[in-house]
């Protein structure tokens, strides 16, 4: 069988899964359109205002309809907020204060929160800079929560517990919504009043309930991953209990004005349509994301999430073992690209990561990975990190060029991109 014909017998083995992924998308749709309609969105939410933001009737809408799909009693939705990491700084510096405690029950977190607590870097007013201590548990040698330990875990000074619901740039199953639920009800039955906090940025949508429906505080997240339906052009949001999204508001804003302010510069329209696409994106994504598992495990790679297997956010990552591998196969992807596929990717470094990236991401919206793209550190064992497609037949063609480019697995010779 050639590498190509590969590409052909995953497709048809995958139509099952599809169509299931299909039913999925059904149920999260129904839950948007209902928000739309208990909250009688029509197109005078359209509108925005200028300068402070005041009475913006279109945002005050949205920030409830996304509430409600969230399964929460508030949320802010901002073009502010210039990243999924900026949201998830302004909820952490909200609802922290010197003395207090944040506990990763996830492991090591993703890169761009390191400086952000202050595992790397100094003197930019970190967590730690600030007073607030950290800890985390380390995942099992399977990649897995440590259960166990976690029962025990939580101390009087434990204010927040951090969750981070994808795997990141690690070599980890991401987190269920199950798995979400039983952190919480641990957690709480130790004590109560520590806040469950979820990085949930690439999960939104994959199942049919958000961790804010299953007894999380608070969760944040970009708007240019899942819930932007890949044509907000910025932003990110907050979601959970009404008083701690309200501190995050604070953070981000200024005390007093909290989530009374910031003005919208004519995207709410964007950002409605971009919530109703979300479901339909997620679920292209999720295709994309079973093709290519499917395919780099047959031809000898090492994938993760395994093919077959339920997904639990839009990230599929695979061990290519190389850097020429990690790099090839950027480039065969930007080739195929919308935009910029004349453009090379090289490594280079990036704000708030400690190693040089490779990245493809020829994308409408700048940096927008809920549009099709792959990136990964350049540091072993050489993982590529693929996200997001809004359409699956896009990723399948991608994925031609990528076989072309690397070949199976053990393979030294590096193909020559068209």
């Amino acid at each position: 069988m050639t590498d190509l014909e590969v590409l052909r017998e995953a497709e048809k083995e995958l139509i099952p899964i599809f169509s299931q992924i299909d039913a999925g998308v059904k149920q999260n749709l129904k839950k948007v359109l209902t928000a739309f309609r208990n909250h009688r969105v029509g197109t005078h939410h359209f509108a925005g205002v200028s300068g402070y933001g005041h009475g913006d009737l279109g945002r005050e809408t949205l920030d409830r309809v996304f509430a409600e799909v969230m399964g929460a009693e508030a949320a802010i939705v901002r073009v502010q907020f210039v990243s999924g990491t900026h949201a998830i700084a302004s909820a952490l510096f909200g609802v922290l204060r010197p003395g207090d405690e944040m506990l990763s029950v996830t492991g090591q977190p993703y890169d761009t929160l390191e400086e952000v607590i202050g595992l790397r870097g100094g003197g930019q007013g970190s967590l730690m800079d600030f007073g607030i201590s950290y800890r985390q548990l380390e995942l099992t040698q399977e990649g897995g929560i440590n259960w166990d330990v976690l029962k025990t875990a939580i101390w009087d000074k434990t204010k927040l517990v951090l969750i981070q619901r994808s795997c990141g740039y690690s070599w980890r199953e991401s987190l269920s919504i199950e798995d979400i639920a039983r952190i919480v009800r641990l957690v709480k039955k130790q004590n109560p009043e520590t806040i469950c906090f979820v990085d949930n940025c690439y999960g939104e949508f994959i199942e049919e309930r958000e961790p804010t429906a299953v007894g999380a505080d608070l969760i944040a997240g970009s708007l240019i991953k899942n819930p932007g339906g890949t044509i907000a052009t910025g932003g990110g949001y907050i979601a959970g209990k009404k008083e701690l999204v309200e501190l995050a508001a604070c953070r981000l804003t200024a005390p007093g004005i909290g989530s009374e302010g910031g003005a919208t510069f004519d995207q709410n329209r964007l950002l409605f349509q971009g919530l109703f696409l979300a479901p339909q994106m997620v679920g292209e994504a999720v295709k994309g994301s079973h093709l290519i598992a499917s395919v780099f495990a047959k031809l000898g790679y090492p994938v993760n999430p395994k093919p077959l297997l339920p997904r639990r956010d839009t990230i599929q990552a695979i061990r290519l073992g190389s850097a020429d591998k990690l790099i090839a196969f950027c480039k065969a992807l930007q080739g195929v690209s919308p935009i910029g596929s004349y453009l090379d990717p090289v490594p280079a470094a990036m704000p708030g990561y400690a190693s040089d990236l490779v990245m493809a991401g020829g994308t409408f919206i700048d940096g927008s990975t809920s549009e099709f793209s792959a990136d990964g550190p350049l540091r072993e064992p050489y993982l590529v990190f693929c996200q997001g497609g809004t359409h699956w037949t896009h990723v399948a063609i991608a994925l031609e060029a990528a076989i072309e480019a690397i070949g199976k697995s053990g393979s030294c010779l590096i193909r020559k991109n068209h």
